[in-house]
């Protein structure tokens, strides 16, 4: 098992997430957070003024795949997030040891 974690645009959530359920994986976790990359935040005029936004809204996915799935959902997650601008943001992917369903006290690939 796989843990694939995506840091994309908001406005990208809506296109992200449909292509997901398309693909079979409705399940998944969004935390909204701020940071930024190599940009170091933007830089905008409002009212005859400069004003310099270090740490940007973007939003994190998680999802837990089997292995055999991680390089299409990967490829799905890109697909749909990018713009082909600075900003698109990353994915991670980390080995997930186990997994537990709280209710039904499932196991690992049982409780995906």
């Amino acid at each position: 098992m796989q843990q694939i974690t995506a840091i994309i645009r908001p406005e990208k959530l809506v296109e992200v997430r449909s292509a997901l359920s398309n693909k079979g994986y409705p399940g998944i976790s969004i935390t909204r957070i701020e940071g930024h990359g190599k940009q170091k935040g933007l830089t905008q005029q409002f009212r005859g003024g400069v004003y310099t936004i270090e740490l940007i809204p973007k939003i994190k996915i998680d999802i837990v795949v089997r292995d055999e799935d991680v390089k299409g959902l990967v490829t799905t997650i890109m697909d749909a997030a990018k713009t082909g601008e600075t900003g698109d943001g990353k994915i991670f992917v980390s080995p997930m040891t186990q997994v537990f369903r709280i209710r039904t006290g499932e196991r690992d690939e049982s409780a995906l």
